[in-house]
């Protein structure tokens, strides 16, 4: 029965859009979830909140007020995250636990269940979050070459870099710390692999728009699937197939909670692409990645020399992209519709 719900929901990539637009509010769903596996995901990365070290850091983070470094923002997020977007890939892992339930190899182990769900599950749930809120902090670290005055005294930047490396390592020390404590070999493979996949992909990110007069690169849309999988799907992915594993699920089930996490992912990523897109006239535009899936589909329809003519023709002084211009110009908008 379950299975059945997770193919349904690995077709229908684009339920995320619905909840946008006229399904009850997220925060509601979120709540509704929460309910569901009996615990509130406010509590995931508690502990290690609470700790010594994290707490030094947070009095250490304080000195960076007043500028404009990303790790303010990202801190800010963690204690007050209004939109509850932060902690949801801990809650999938718990919802599809949930979902699954124990297999049948696993029957005389359900005194270890609470609300359905084994404590090895939930302790990846928590992982799963600390892994993601390691690499947010670590995206956080800024380019001094690029710093501008209005950004924040040099030292004040040079120092946050220092301190985003350094809490963002400590998140990912902690989640490979009790990765170990669940004492999965396979599980272990699983997460580190994941944990491979993201450095892959940020490190493509990083290298690409670091090169000189880069605009948007020269791939298909299923090129840019591989690269959003590295990036964006493989931890959600690979953490609800440990999720399986932890339970004793053949590797049927596993290949479906696999693809469950990954199409899930996807569909955030195309549904967070796409909001600019929304909007009922080019007078609401808003900035757009040039390697959204909106621009990729486009450059793949057009041309690569038609769209970076496009682009060029939308740049203004110091090369700044006229998004309003740009998406006016023909073209996205239809792009947009087709995904």
């Amino acid at each position: 029965m379950w299975g059945a719900l997770l193919r349904r929901g690995v077709r229908g990539a684009g339920g995320l859009r619905c909840l946008s637009s006229g399904g009850p509010p997220w925060s509601q769903v979120v709540s509704e979830a929460e309910k569901i596996v009996g615990y509130p995901t406010s509590f995931m990365s508690l502990r290690c909140l609470l700790s010594d070290e994290l707490s030094n850091i947070a009095m250490q983070v304080r000195k960076l007020v007043g500028t404009k470094h990303p790790l303010l923002d990202t801190a800010r997020g963690f204690v007050y995250d209004s939109r509850n977007n932060l902690q949801m890939r801990g809650l999938v892992v718990l919802l599809i636990s949930k979902a699954a339930g124990p297999s049948t190899a696993e029957l005389s182990f359900q005194h270890d269940m609470v609300s359905g769900i084994y404590s090895s599950q939930r302790s990846l749930a928590e992982i799963t979050e600390l892994i993601h809120t390691a690499f947010l902090v670590h995206r956080g670290i800024v380019n001094i070459g690029e710093l501008k005055s209005c950004d924040g005294p040099l030292k004040d930047m040079q120092f946050g870099n220092k301190m985003a490396v350094l809490s963002g390592d400590f998140l990912l020390a902690n989640a490979c710390t009790s990765l170990a404590q669940l004492k999965n070999t396979k599980v272990v493979e699983l997460i580190s692999s994941a944990i491979g996949d993201l450095v892959q992909g940020i490190y493509y990110e990083n290298s690409k728009s670091s090169e000189e007069n880069f605009l948007t690169d020269d791939i298909g849309i299923a090129r840019w699937k591989e690269q959003i999988f590295l990036s964006h799907s493989a931890l959600l992915a690979k953490s609800c197939q440990a999720a399986m594993e932890l339970a004793k699920h053949s590797a049927e089930i596993q290949e479906m909670a696999f693809q469950y996490g990954k199409h899930m992912s996807m569909s955030h990523k195309l549904h967070s692409d796409l909001q600019p897109f929304v909007k009922e006239t080019c007078s609401d535009t808003m900035a757009f990645s040039l390697n959204s899936a909106p621009a990729i589909l486009h450059q793949e329809f057009r041309g690569r020399e038609a769209w970076l003519k496009q682009i060029r023709e939308a740049q203004g002084k110091e090369n700044i992209v006229d998004y309003k211009k740009l998406r006016c110009s023909g073209g996205l908008n239809r792009a947009a519709e087709r995904i």
